[in-house]
């Protein structure tokens, strides 16, 4: 048996990198950029949380473990295992063109330009599939290269994209709206961001034949335990939720753009977003981390096929769209804070598929726009969560994701 070094753990994680990790993540809070976080690293077993800080900007409440975060885009990896358990069950194929669910999306035109006017526009050259949603190529999203072109003003004027302020209506007429606007590309030309998820919500409840809430309730969160992760927060548990803050970009100042009691989480929302609605805790998302990183399975139950498993976390990109997300990624580095730089992309996460910095080629996971990170590691065993409620309007919670993982990755010992 391997004699175990002073100061080093035998499960992967060495005390002094911990310590190091914790003493970094507290300078972020000691700034007074970041009001608190609550953090998590777990492998071989070993599990590791720091909750730093306090909930509001000006003190009060401490953050606590069982803290409550509006996850926004890390959502989507939930939202796309729902999907997966469809694809599971043979309710879904992948290259089933979806019109029968969404007839919204049957027959739609698409742009001769993508910066083009919105009457410029030629038939689409086949149907949309499961398979285009899944992957973020289904022809419209969030596209920073488009912003001010008339397609992306549309999408805005429309109300079917999730901003502070704007609350989407329910998912039928979330569906018509988006089924009156063209395409910007040809089904499975291009990577573009975010909608694709939106979609899939109602793809699953149109399907499942009952909300996009009930059915990842049953499937996936229910039987992983995630107790505290749904669309909106009780009024128990209320107190556990901060404020969200969009930092002023000029100032620094502290902006609330949702507060707790009587916010848009308080009460179940008209549509249910899988493409950044959902709040959760670290507990809760290391569980279901953990079950892709054991292929499926979740103690004895299995959630998920291996397969599935397989298919959500490598890269799902062909060479073409791949060529089109590393240059989303590399040319608008400084406006993502360096986020994105990653290569490939699963179903609702990204894929690492270059080495570009600590982590491991084959991380899978995502980043949220409201200072939320969690990825897992089938190199390294590792899954780790960093969660704050300071919005990407000033890159200092971009900063405090990149130093997390660096310190955990730094941490391991084996």
């Amino acid at each position: 048996m391997n004699k175990i070094a002073a100061g080093q753990s035998n499960k992967g994680f060495s005390e002094k990198g911990l310590r190091r990790m914790r003493d970094v993540l507290a300078r972020h809070v000691d700034s007074g950029k970041i009001p608190g976080l609550v953090a998590l690293v777990s492998r071989n077993g070993e599990t590791h949380v720091e909750a730093i800080g306090t909930m509001r900007h000006d003190g009060g409440t401490p953050m606590r473990r069982d803290t409550i975060f509006r996850m926004a885009s890390t959502s989507k990896m939930v939202g796309a295992a729902a999907v997966m358990v469809l694809l599971d069950d043979c309710k879904l194929h992948l290259d089933d063109p979806v019109d029968q669910w969404l007839p919204e999306l049957a027959n739609r035109q698409v742009l001769k330009r993508p910066d083009g006017p919105l009457d410029e526009a030629v038939p689409v050259r086949r149907p949309i599939t499961v398979r285009d949603l899944l992957t973020s190529t289904f022809g419209l999203g969030m596209d920073m290269t488009l912003m001010g072109s008339p397609i992306m003003n549309a999408i805005f004027e429309a109300g079917i994209y999730d901003t502070p302020g704007q609350e989407l209506p329910d998912p039928d007429e979330w569906m018509r709206r988006l089924g009156t606007l063209p395409l910007c590309y040809q089904p499975g030309e291009r990577w573009q961001y975010h909608l694709s998820n939106e979609v899939l919500g109602v793809l699953v409840a149109r399907v499942a034949g009952q909300t996009f809430e009930t059915f990842l309730r049953e499937r996936i969160l229910d039987p992983l335990g995630m107790k505290d992760t749904g669309f909106y927060v009780p009024e128990g548990k209320i107190d556990r939720l901060p404020p969200a803050y969009v930092p002023d970009p000029q100032t620094g100042g502290f902006i609330v753009w949702d507060e707790a009691a009587g916010g848009r989480y308080s009460k179940p929302p008209v549509f249910q977003a899988g493409g950044g609605g959902l709040l959760s805790t670290v507990d809760d998302y290391d569980a279901f981390l953990r079950m892709l990183l054991n292929q499926g399975m979740h103690g004895n139950e299995r959630i998920l096929s291996r397969p599935a498993v397989e298919l959500m976390t490598t890269n799902r990109l062909t060479p073409e769209q791949q060529a089109f997300r590393d240059d989303l990624a590399k040319n608008n580095v400084h406006l993502s804070h360096g986020q994105g730089q990653h290569g490939g992309w699963g179903f609702g996460m990204a894929v690492r598929t270059y080495r570009g910095d600590y982590a491991s080629i084959g991380q899978f996971g995502w980043d949220g726009g409201s200072g939320t990170s969690a990825y897992a590691d089938p190199d390294k065993q590792l899954t780790g969560i960093l969660l704050t409620q300071v919005g990407m309007s000033t890159p200092d919670s971009a900063h405090l994701i990149h130093d997390f993982w660096t310190m955990a990755y730094q941490a391991i010992e084996d």
